[in-house]
Formats: C-alpha cells, sequence, structure tokens
C-alpha cells in the first residue's frame, strides 16, 4: 500500500512546505505564454527537493532534527512506565528536577546491541540472495529489475527479492519459536528499549555516512543536488542513489529492510509477549497482526511498482530516509500492538468484524483505485472501467523543456468519485489498526492522527502542483470530480 511511499512525508512535510516546487518553478519559467516571468530557472528533468532554504524551511528541519527522535523515545515512556498515558510522565513530573526522564529511560544494553547488529548483518545477507520466487510464482516480478530514468540520464537496476527475505525470515522465526528454541520469540520486546537506541544511533550513523559519501565519493554526482544549507542537506539528502559498490542500493534497502521485513516480525513478537504475561492472546492483537501484515505482504508484492515511486525516484537519501526508515517506522508503526502488549484489549465480535470490514475495504479500494489508473495509463484510456469506456479530460501543457504535452486526467470509476480515493483507501485502513486497540488511551490513535494530517497536506500539496502544471484544464477537473478524499464532505 502507499502508506509505505508516504512514511517519510510526515516528517518532511514541515521542510517542503514553504519551498520552491518544481511545478512552482516551471510557472514561474514558462508563464502563460512561454515567457520567462522571474528569476529562477530549471533544467529539463530536475525534481526532488528545495532548490533554495528559506528561514521557516531551515527552523522545520532543525525542529525534526532535534524533536523526532524525543517524540520516538517519550512515546516508549508513556506505555513502558506509565501503561501507555501520555499524560503520565507530564504528571509524574511533580516539581523534580528537569532530568527525571533521562533516569527513566532504556539503557542500550550490550545484549540489544547484538540482537541489532545481528538483524543488520542478516538483512545485508539476504539482500544479495538472488530472488527465487518469480520463477515460482508467475504473476510476482522479482529478481533484476530495472529502475527509473534518473535526472542526469541513470538507469539503474535493482535486485528485488524482499518478499523472499519476508517469507525465510517469518519461516525461520517460527521454527525457532516452536522447534530449535535457540531465543525467546519475545526478543525483541524484551529488548525493545535498548533497540531504540541501537535503532536511533544507525540512523545517525547511516544518514552521516550518505552525507559524507555525497560530498567525497558520489555515486553519481550529476544527480547529487545541494541547497548550501548544511541541516537541510543533511535531513533531505544530497544523493539521490547512494550505493556501495553495483547492487547494494541504499534507498532500496532500508526502506523495505530492515524495517518492513522487522515490522510483522516486531508484532509477532510483542503477540508472543502477551501470551507469556496473560496466558492467552486477545483478538485486538490478532486482528492488528493480520491488518498489519496485509500492508507488509502487499508491499513486497509489489516492491518492483515501488521503485517508480516518490522515495526512489524523487526523494534524495538523507536523514529522513536513513532514520525514519530505522527508527520513525519500526516505532511508531507497531505502536498498536505495544500498546496491546499493555494494554490487553478484548473486542466484542462486533467491534472485531467491523473493524476487519473497515481494514479490508480500506486495501481493497486502495490498491483497485491504483489499479484503475495504472489500466487506464498502459491502454491511453482504451479500455474498459466499471463496464463501461472511461471518461477523460485531455490536458495540455508546458514542460520544463518548453515543449508542449498532452496527458489525460481520467474522471471514470473511483477516479470519478474523488480526486484522491486511493488515500481516502489508506485512511480506512490507518483507522482500522487504531480501532483495533479499542478506546483506553490516545496513544495508538497517533498513527491516524498523523497520517490525516499528512494526507491533506499531500492533497493540497498535489493540486497546487497539478494547478500550475495544468491551469484551467484542471479548473475543468475538479468542477468535474469536486471532492478531495470524502465524497459530499472534503
Amino acid at each position: 500500500m502507499q502508506l509505505h511511499v508516504l512514511q517519510q512525508q510526515f516528517l518532511t512535510s514541515m521542510a517542503q512546505t514553504r519551498r520552491v516546487t518544481r511545478s512552482q518553478k516551471e510557472t514561474v519559467m514558462n508563464g502563460q505564454n512561454g515567457e520567462v516571468a522571474g528569476k529562477h530557472d530549471i533544467k529539463p528533468g530536475e525534481w526532488g527537493r528545495a532548490w533554495e532554504v528559506d528561514l521557516g524551511t531551515y527552523l522545520g528541519v532543525v525542529g525534526l532534527l532535534m524533536f523526532a527522535p524525543l517524540l520516538v523515545f517519550y512515546f516508549f515512556l508513556s506505555c513502558d512506565k506509565y501503561q501507555c498515558s501520555l499524560s503520565g510522565p507530564i504528571l509524574d513530573y511533580n516539581g523534580g528536577h528537569v532530568f527525571y526522564l533521562w533516569e527513566l529511560l532504556p539503557k542500550a544494553t550490550w545484549n540489544a546491541w547484538k540482537v541489532g547488529l545481528i538483524w543488520l548483518a542478516y538483512q545485508v545477507v539476504q539482500y544479495f540472495v538472488p530472488d527465487v520466487l518469480h520463477y515460482i510464482l508467475p504473476s510476482y516480478k522479482g529478481g533484476v529489475q530495472l529502475g527509473a530514468v534518473t535526472p542526469a540520464g541513470n538507469q539503474m537496476l535493482y535486485l528485488v527479492n524482499g518478499l523472499q527475505v519476508w517469507v525465510v525470515t517469518h519461516i525461520l522465526f517460527f521454527a525457532n519459536a516452536f522447534y530449535f528454541k535457540l531465543f525467546s520469540p519475545t526478543i525483541v520486546f524484551d529488548n525493545w528499549g535498548g533497540l531504540l537506541w541501537v535503532a536511533n544511533i544507525t540512523g545517525y550513523v547511516v544518514a552521516t555516512f550518505a552525507y559524507v559519501k555525497a560530498h567525497f565519493f558520489p555515486t553519481s554526482r550529476e544527480d547529487c543536488k545541494f541547497s548550501g544549507n548544511v541541516f537541510y542537506d543533511y535531513m533531505m539528502g544530497v544523493e539521490l542513489n547512494p550505493r556501495i559498490g553495483k547492487w547494494f542500493d541504499f534507498k532500496l534497502f532500508f526502506n523495505g529492510r530492515p524495517g518492513i521485513v522487522a515490522w510483522t516480525i516486531i508484532n509477532l513478537s510483542f503477540a508472543f509477549k502477551q501470551y507469556e504475561l496473560y496466558g492467552h492472546v486477545t483478538n485486538s492483537m490478532i486482528l492488528v497482526n493480520i491488518l498489519h501484515a496485509i500492508y507488509v505482504l502487499d508491499y513486497f508484492w509489489n516492491e518492483t511498482w515501488y521503485l517508480n515511486t516518490i522515495d526512489i525516484c524523487h526523494d534524495h537519501f538523507g536523514w529522513y530516509l536513513g532514520w525514519g526508515d530505522c527508527v520513525w517506522l519500526p516505532y511508531l508503526y507497531t505502536l498498536q500492538g505495544f500498546y496491546l502488549v499493555y494494554n490487553p484489549v478484548i473486542l466484542s465480535s462486533l467491534h472485531c468484524a467491523i473493524v476487519l470490514i473497515l481494514g479490508l475495504s480500506g486495501y481493497y479500494i486502495f490498491r483497485d483505485v491504483n489499479h484503475q489508473k495504472d489500466y487506464f495509463r498502459r491502454n491511453d484510456g482504451n479500455c474498459i472501467i466499471w463496464g463501461k469506456k472511461p471518461e477523460y479530460i485531455q490536458c495540455r501543457y508546458t514542460s520544463s523543456d518548453g515543449k508542449q504535452r498532452q496527458s489525460k486526467l481520467l474522471v471514470s470509476g473511483w477516479w470519478g468519485v474523488t480526486r484522491h480515493m486511493n488515500y481516502t483507501g489508506d485512511l480506512m485502513g490507518s483507522l482500522a489498526y487504531c480501532l483495533a486497540t479499542g478506546f483506553g488511551h490516545l496513544l495508538p490513535y497517533f498513527y491516524i492522527i498523523y497520517m490525516t494530517i499528512l494526507l491533506v497536506h499531500r492533497c493540497l500539496r498535489d493540486e497546487h502542483r497539478c494547478k500550475c502544471k495544468y491551469g484551467k484544464d484542471w479548473d475543468v477537473y475538479t468542477a468535474r470530480v469536486p471532492y478531495r478524499l470524502i465524497p459530499g464532505v472534503f
């Protein structure tokens, strides 16, 4: 699902809100009559990140670098010491010294370091194992795949084997849990606090290495972008596709492994811990594991498709990808399972059914919406959608190389219901994850809160770019499809 494609946008939306976007620069450059109307210039094919950094962007970047890690630590502390009450640490202060929270934080134990480093080493080894599943599963696209063309004209090959790594990892996990018993299946939960330090340090080391590499030995110097601001470049990245050697791609590795492969392992460890503590696994925990597993499997089944998404094609590799994939994803995307260890909620059958239907419906809508768009594009509109020929608006625009081009905006099927129905499906799935935890605390609902902010911001930003690109044709489209996310509401 597209949740992973958007996962880092929450971390960067503050920094990107005030930047000069590529669409805005095209408008400035081309004007309404192809005239140069401003001082900014743009070369054909450039994209990806800010070209200049103003004060608002600078403050946003520094704020994220400082406070995003603190937020993750605070959430962990709230659960570990206060049963997941967000107000617990604050109410417990009671005039104590300012470093009392520091004393409550977990320690980076040697055992946590062993677990974290072994996991990373295992993922690196698995990354290079040739994929065999694409020979067994005819509709699955794995193995060596060609990526998109970069602004500098480079086109890289990728080793796509994420689904295979996920399957092998989970077979080994269950084999150990029920047969070999070399380590406890609760190993992740038991070291979760120490692993938080390991993940943070790893994220900062990776980001720092990528920053230094971009300056001294980049994979493609032509695909590097420097803003002149150290903090912005460190966070947003300089290199588009940093690699070590020919095959080890930082983006593909850190986007999919170790975080997403670990996601379901983390949830399973939480479920085993719940069983260890209470003698049973609640239906809420089972529901969270199922819904999250659907998302993870969808990501790996469509891993080749993700080679043409924002993370790979446009975003440069910096702190927000390096740290975000090491910390933000595994710790905040698994909040529901973590919460249920401390609060073993038992849901009614009706509640379970509603959550499951909501989650599955959201997934179906998301996948079908994107399928309709891809199907329409592949056939240039010569296809059938919902039993009839699709309707569309023929648009014209001027690209950054000064050429007049055409595009089709689909207004049939899901794309005639709202302009971003795929985001609606995402939000339905996100809400289902949270509802599976009951209504005892706010903390597990952080996910739907930030996803709502994220996707609404994304809608507005995307539509601003489309308005700049298509002009009056976009007005015709929005009149035809007036709602963004929720039919009749917004």
